[in-house]
């Protein structure tokens, strides 16, 4: 049998075991509570894009530029000096100047040269031509082509040949690059050209960079 000593000794324990727990819960409260109470912070940052623009004009006078973007509608080379390209004889040499720069608002870029596969029609298989970039943005003949610079052309090349090296385009409507053609009935033209005619076209192929 338990004496009341017993008893009260073993009540004692139970609240000193009680104490220690409630003492070991306190502990961790606190604890959690400095969890919770942790500091924080952020940094942002977003960043904003805008794509360039690109586009090329271009002028048969060296002035007046404009576009000239679709096959149906190209700009009119009127081809002369000292010959008109409307009543050519064997040996003549005709020239025309065609000029080609960026928009105001445009990126750097190249440009090529791109003849016309259906050019060797009527009179274009007898034909043959040249083009060279030059200084004067008015002028083109016998002498300013002479000293222009090659654009990958062939010498007397058919009217169906591009040119095969692209040059560079400034941005922003700058410099402009002067195309000078000259464009040849051969002294020893076949008779069957006698009253052939073509109507030739070429391309200005832009590209950015």
């Amino acid at each position: 049998m338990h004496t009341r000593r017993q008893s009260r000794d073993a009540k004692r324990l139970r609240s000193r075991r009680i104490r220690a727990l409630l003492a070991g819960g306190l502990v961790l409260g606190v604890g959690a509570a400095a969890t919770l109470a942790a500091w924080n912070d952020s940094e942002f940052g977003s960043g904003t894009f805008t794509a360039s623009r690109f586009g090329i004009v271009g002028s048969v006078n060296g002035g007046a530029f404009a576009e000239h973007n679709t096959a149906a509608a190209p700009a009119s080379l009127a081809f002369q000096l000292p010959a008109t390209a409307a009543a050519m004889t064997p040996g003549d040499t005709v020239y025309v100047l065609f000029s080609v720069k960026t928009i105001a608002s445009s990126t750097t870029g190249t440009l090529q040269l791109v003849a016309d596969p259906l050019n060797n029609a009527g009179l274009g298989q007898y034909l043959t031509y040249g083009v060279r970039t030059v200084a004067s943005t008015t002028t083109c003949d016998s002498t300013t082509f002479t000293g222009g610079d090659a654009t990958g052309l062939p010498a007397n090349a058919a009217l169906t040949v591009g040119s095969s090296a692209p040059r560079a385009l400034a941005a922003n409507g700058g410099t402009a690059l002067n195309y000078c053609f000259a464009v040849t009935l051969p002294t020893g033209a076949n008779t069957a050209a006698q009253g052939t005619s073509l109507t030739a076209k070429w391309s200005f192929v832009a590209t950015s960079s």
